[in-house]
Protein backbone atom coordinates (compact mmCIF):
# COMPACT_ATOMS: atom_id res chain seq x y z
CA UNK A 1 0.00 0.00 0.00
CA UNK A 2 1.18 3.50 -0.72
CA UNK A 3 0.29 7.03 0.27
CA UNK A 4 -1.33 8.73 -2.69
CA UNK A 5 -3.69 11.53 -3.59
CA UNK A 6 -7.04 11.49 -5.33
CA UNK A 7 -9.49 14.08 -6.58
CA UNK A 8 -13.01 13.94 -5.20
CA UNK A 9 -15.79 16.13 -6.54
CA UNK A 10 -19.10 16.61 -4.77
CA UNK A 11 -21.19 17.12 -7.89
CA UNK A 12 -23.90 19.79 -8.30
CA UNK A 13 -26.66 17.43 -7.11
CA UNK A 14 -24.77 16.60 -3.91
CA UNK A 15 -23.82 20.24 -3.30
CA UNK A 16 -27.38 21.45 -3.86
CA UNK A 17 -28.74 18.82 -1.45
CA UNK A 18 -26.29 19.92 1.26
CA UNK A 19 -24.34 16.65 1.27
CA UNK A 20 -20.80 18.08 1.11
CA UNK A 21 -20.35 17.86 4.88
CA UNK A 22 -21.54 14.23 4.97
CA UNK A 23 -19.22 13.28 2.11
CA UNK A 24 -16.27 14.97 3.84
CA UNK A 25 -17.20 13.28 7.15
CA UNK A 26 -17.07 9.88 5.47
CA UNK A 27 -13.74 10.67 3.79
CA UNK A 28 -12.17 11.78 7.07
CA UNK A 29 -13.84 8.90 8.92
CA UNK A 30 -12.08 6.51 6.54
CA UNK A 31 -8.78 8.06 7.68
CA UNK A 32 -7.98 10.15 4.63
CA UNK A 33 -6.56 13.64 4.98
CA UNK A 34 -8.03 16.67 3.18
CA UNK A 35 -5.16 18.42 1.37
CA UNK A 36 -7.09 21.06 -0.60
CA UNK A 37 -10.72 22.13 -0.92
CA UNK A 38 -12.53 24.62 -3.14
CA UNK A 39 -16.15 25.42 -3.92
CA UNK A 40 -16.64 26.62 -7.48
CA UNK A 41 -18.83 26.39 -10.53
CA UNK A 42 -16.70 24.59 -13.12
CA UNK A 43 -15.98 26.22 -16.46
CA UNK A 44 -16.58 24.40 -19.71
CA UNK A 45 -12.80 24.46 -20.28
CA UNK A 46 -12.14 22.73 -16.95
CA UNK A 47 -14.75 20.11 -17.69
CA UNK A 48 -13.48 19.57 -21.24
CA UNK A 49 -10.01 18.87 -19.82
CA UNK A 50 -11.39 16.70 -17.02
CA UNK A 51 -13.62 14.59 -19.28
CA UNK A 52 -11.42 14.68 -22.40
CA UNK A 53 -11.40 10.88 -22.79
CA UNK A 54 -15.21 10.93 -23.07
CA UNK A 55 -15.47 13.62 -25.76
CA UNK A 56 -17.67 12.41 -28.62
CA UNK A 57 -19.50 9.83 -26.51
CA UNK A 58 -23.29 10.19 -26.24
CA UNK A 59 -23.20 11.10 -22.53
CA UNK A 60 -20.46 13.73 -22.86
CA UNK A 61 -22.59 16.84 -23.53
CA UNK A 62 -25.25 16.03 -20.90
CA UNK A 63 -22.45 15.37 -18.39
CA UNK A 64 -20.66 18.67 -19.10
CA UNK A 65 -23.99 20.52 -18.98
CA UNK A 66 -24.88 18.93 -15.63
CA UNK A 67 -21.43 19.49 -14.10
CA UNK A 68 -21.49 23.18 -15.07
CA UNK A 69 -25.05 23.69 -13.77
CA UNK A 70 -23.99 24.81 -10.29
CA UNK A 71 -21.32 24.73 -7.62
CA UNK A 72 -19.21 21.66 -6.89
CA UNK A 73 -16.88 20.98 -4.01
CA UNK A 74 -13.47 19.90 -5.30
CA UNK A 75 -11.27 18.11 -2.77
CA UNK A 76 -7.82 16.58 -2.86
CA UNK A 77 -7.63 13.68 -0.43
CA UNK A 78 -4.51 11.84 0.68
CA UNK A 79 -4.01 8.45 2.27
CA UNK A 80 -3.02 4.85 1.77
CA UNK A 81 -4.47 3.60 -1.52
CA UNK A 82 -7.05 6.40 -1.39
CA UNK A 83 -7.91 6.16 -5.11
CA UNK A 84 -9.20 2.62 -4.72
CA UNK A 85 -10.45 3.30 -1.20
CA UNK A 86 -12.56 6.31 -2.13
CA UNK A 87 -14.06 4.54 -5.12
CA UNK A 88 -15.13 1.75 -2.77
CA UNK A 89 -16.51 4.33 -0.31
CA UNK A 90 -18.42 6.04 -3.16
CA UNK A 91 -20.10 2.84 -4.39
CA UNK A 92 -21.30 1.80 -7.83
CA UNK A 93 -21.74 4.57 -10.41
CA UNK A 94 -25.49 3.98 -10.62
CA UNK A 95 -26.97 4.80 -7.19
CA UNK A 96 -29.62 2.11 -7.70
CA UNK A 97 -26.85 -0.51 -7.89
CA UNK A 98 -24.71 0.96 -5.10
CA UNK A 99 -24.49 -1.05 -1.90
CA UNK A 100 -25.89 0.26 1.38
CA UNK A 101 -23.13 1.87 3.42
CA UNK A 102 -21.62 3.60 0.38
CA UNK A 103 -22.09 7.29 -0.39
CA UNK A 104 -24.16 6.59 -3.49
CA UNK A 105 -26.00 3.66 -1.88
CA UNK A 106 -27.06 5.70 1.15
CA UNK A 107 -27.50 9.15 -0.38
CA UNK A 108 -28.02 8.64 -4.12
CA UNK A 109 -31.31 8.78 -5.93
CA UNK A 110 -32.57 6.85 -8.92
CA UNK A 111 -32.58 9.39 -11.75
CA UNK A 112 -33.26 6.87 -14.51
CA UNK A 113 -30.98 7.74 -17.42
CA UNK A 114 -29.29 10.63 -15.55
CA UNK A 115 -26.66 8.41 -13.93
CA UNK A 116 -24.18 11.32 -13.90
CA UNK A 117 -26.26 12.77 -11.05
CA UNK A 118 -24.65 10.42 -8.54
CA UNK A 119 -23.35 12.85 -5.89
CA UNK A 120 -19.59 12.29 -6.23
CA UNK A 121 -16.70 11.76 -8.62
CA UNK A 122 -13.49 10.03 -7.60
CA UNK A 123 -10.34 9.54 -9.66
CA UNK A 124 -10.15 6.04 -11.16
CA UNK A 125 -6.35 5.60 -11.13
CA UNK A 126 -3.18 7.20 -9.81
CA UNK A 127 -2.52 8.63 -13.29
CA UNK A 128 -6.03 10.09 -13.55
CA UNK A 129 -5.71 11.55 -10.06
CA UNK A 130 -2.49 13.33 -10.96
CA UNK A 131 -4.02 14.73 -14.17
CA UNK A 132 -7.30 15.74 -12.51
CA UNK A 133 -5.66 17.39 -9.51
CA UNK A 134 -3.63 19.48 -11.98
CA UNK A 135 -6.86 20.65 -13.65
CA UNK A 136 -8.72 21.57 -10.46
CA UNK A 137 -5.77 22.67 -8.30
CA UNK A 138 -3.03 23.85 -10.70
CA UNK A 139 -1.07 25.60 -7.92
CA UNK A 140 -0.99 22.59 -5.61
CA UNK A 141 2.48 21.13 -5.21
CA UNK A 142 3.35 17.44 -5.01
Amino acid sequence: MSIERSLVLVKPDGFQRGLTGEVLRRIEGKGYRLVALAVLTPTREQLAAHYAEHEGKPFYEPLVEFMSSGPVTAVVVEGQDCVKGFRSLAGATNPTDAAPGTIRGDLGRDWGTKVQQNIVHGSDSHESATREIGIWFPDLEG
